[in-house]
């Protein structure tokens, strides 16, 4: 995986106001103005100092390559003179990265100021007071410029933690050469793929039909709530305090799962496979069908790639009887304030630069290529000319995972461990789904640490 996905665990925190949280301020923002409010009765109006240094915790974004990290630094401190960004790189483990934040902000202290985290950290880190409710600083109109669905997932009770920075998401990879062979179109149903799957595997052109991230782990809920979207269903309610599992929709889920591995659809070791191994199948020339993130058009299209030049990008299929396209699960990261950092406009300052179009095309353009949050960059056909990928964004549908509840780790494991069983053949669907529905009301009632 090119990003970790692996569950994080949470930590607690206590909210301490710094020297900009005792009133109202207005964060000047290049050529906007973006009002900051303060939880207070009193107004004034703060400016950043022209000394202001922050701190800015961020893993490396990617292992090869120019940084974007620096990039972003650069084209940012251009525009705004007065203020300094220090990078400190984090740990590549999500999970140490985590732990390590934890830590750090739980016992106080001022810095980092601004920290990269994953998208699904929100319910943790608002929960236990480790990251600034944005909402209560930025007006509405801020959150408005990013692809519908991000806020969402980035929000904990009603408040948004986290503003959506870069993002991953669920494709459909094809093989156009078989499918231009065999005089089929692109499936835009779950149905007409797990057929068309299985006939080319039993004509003997490919060796698997349908491959993606089956396995008992993150990857798995990430794939699960795809279909389950598509179903209509909603893990948690409104307030995200109870788990609304519909089991009788979770078993279609689970009954087409299973029921791609017993029409010869998918591999009988698709329930083992995680992204690499699906990516290898996938490029190595053994599949028709491959689920997998941004990332994989680029690497089906590498050198030693089997399918270079063979290689079709579409959104996610639908259960028949839905509006197409389906539901993307969102990955990627956010970026989060320390509630104790004493530069809080310098920190908006710099989250409003990062998430607006000028950094927002820099981050997707070559040799970056990330998918920008901003939904102007992303309706841009001079960004949907880039790659594949990037031209079928305005046509997918984004669904996040139910991170809002603080104890997401629980809750997820709950959903992957009995998708899994299912899939593999362990558990009847049925059975898998009731399982399901019973862990996640635990998972939900159990909001410690």
């Amino acid at each position: 995986m090119r990003r970790t996905r692996a569950y994080r665990s949470t930590g607690r925190g206590r909210r301490r106001w710094g020297a900009f949280g005792v009133g109202g301020m207005v964060a000047v923002m290049g050529a906007a103005t973006v009002s900051v409010t303060a939880p207070s009765t009193s107004a004034a109006v703060t400016h950043a100092a022209k000394t202001t240094t922050i701190t800015w915790w961020a893993s490396p974004i990617s292992t090869s390559g120019p940084d974007l990290r620096k990039a972003l630094i650069t084209a940012f401190e251009k525009k705004n003179p007065g203020i300094t960004v220090k990078l400190q790189t984090a740990p590549t483990n999500t999970d140490t990265n985590r732990a390590d934040l934890v830590t750090t902000i739980s016992g106080g202290a001022k810095s980092p100021d601004i920290f990269m985290g994953d998208v699904i950290w929100p319910g943790q880190f608002g929960a236990h007071g480790l990251a600034l409710p944005l909402s209560k600083y930025l007006p509405k109109s801020f959150f408005k410029r990013f692809a519908s669905g991000l806020v969402e997932g980035a929000s904990y009770k009603g408040q948004v933690y986290g503003a959506p920075f870069f993002q991953d998401q669920g494709f459909l990879y094809y093989r156009k050469d078989l499918l231009a062979a065999a005089h089929m179109p692109v499936p835009k149903t779950w149905e007409q793929l797990r057929t068309d799957a299985a006939t080319l595997v039993k004509q003997h052109k490919v060796k698997y039909g349908f491959v993606f991230e089956g396995g008992s782990y993150e990857g798995g809920t990430c794939n699960f709530m795809e279909y389950y979207a598509d179903t209509g269903g909603k893990v948690l309610n409104a307030t995200d305090t109870q788990s609304v599992l519909n089991v009788a929709k979770t078993t279609k889920v689970l009954s087409f799962l299973r029921s791609l591995v017993t029409s010869g659809a998918s591999p009988g070791a698709v329930d083992t496979f995680q992204e690499p191994q699906a990516m290898t199948a996938f490029q190595n020339g053994q599949a028709a069908f491959l689920r997998n993130w941004d990332y994989a058009y680029s690497t089906s299209q590498a050198s030693g790639s089997k399918v270079i030049g063979k290689v079709g990008v579409a959104p996610l299929p639908t259960f028949a009887g839905q509006p197409y396209p389906g539901y993307s699960n969102i990955g990627g990261w956010n970026l989060y304030i320390n509630p104790h950092s004493v530069n809080r406009a310098a920190d908006l300052k710099f989250i409003e630069f990062v998430t607006g179009p000028e950094a927002q095309t820099i981050e997707a353009r070559p040799p970056f290529s990330e998918i920008p949050t901003n939904a102007s960059v992303r309706a841009n056909p001079a960004i949907k000319r880039l790659n594949p990928p990037f031209a079928v964004l305005s046509r997918t549908k984004l669904v996040p995972r139910p991170a809002q509840n603080p104890n997401y780790p629980k809750i997820s494991q709950a959903i992957y461990t009995n998708m899994n069983s299912a899939l593999a053949g362990s558990t009847s669907p049925s059975a898998a789904a009731n399982a399901m529905a019973s862990q996640l009301k635990s998972a939900v009632s159990n909001t410690g640490l």
